[in-house]
């Protein structure tokens, strides 16, 4: 495996799989990719009571700052939990659809293995059409490991 690439967004799930993902490229001397992806989610310019001004009839912008502060954030994280390791990292923080960015960093990265977490769908999300880990798993053209989030500990 000379290629691994691990989805990230901050989560239990995206942790348990950065865990495994630094077993698995210690044990191979792979290099690994982490993809932090965020959605496009369109910010509108400020109007009354939340509504868009009169005067701006086109499309809500995408702000990107927000965007970025997150990618530095998960940047800073990855960066921590390889410290280590000993592990060639390389990041990117891409915007789009996750399931689509995930798959697309991993063809163009010749990408061996994908790793994606996975927790617990709740009603809405199995409603809607599953997971990314789910999407991911369909759609890649390489093996894909879905790690599990270990069960939280109430006692």
């Amino acid at each position: 495996m000379k290629n691994i690439l691990v989805g990230y967004d901050g989560t239990r799930a995206a942790e348990a799989a950065l865990g495994r993902v630094a077993t698995l490229a210690k044990a191979f001397d792979s290099h690994v990719v982490v993809v932090s992806v965020a959605s496009p989610e369109p910010v509108a310019p400020d109007g009354a009571f939340g509504l868009l001004p009169y005067y701006d009839l086109g499309a809500p912008t995408v702000d990107t700052r927000l965007d970025e502060a997150l990618w530095e954030q998960h940047r800073k994280r990855v960066e921590a939990f390889f410290a280590d390791s000993g592990t060639n990292v390389e990041f990117a923080g891409v915007m789009g659809s996750p399931v689509e960015e995930i798959l697309e960093v991993a063809e163009q990265h010749h990408t061996d293995l994908i790793v994606v977490g996975t927790g617990e769908p709740g009603f809405l999300g199995r409603l809607l059409g599953g997971s990314v880990s789910q999407g991911v798993a369909r759609r890649a053209h390489c093996d894909v490991l879905i790690v599990h989030v270990p069960p939280v500990d109430e006692s």
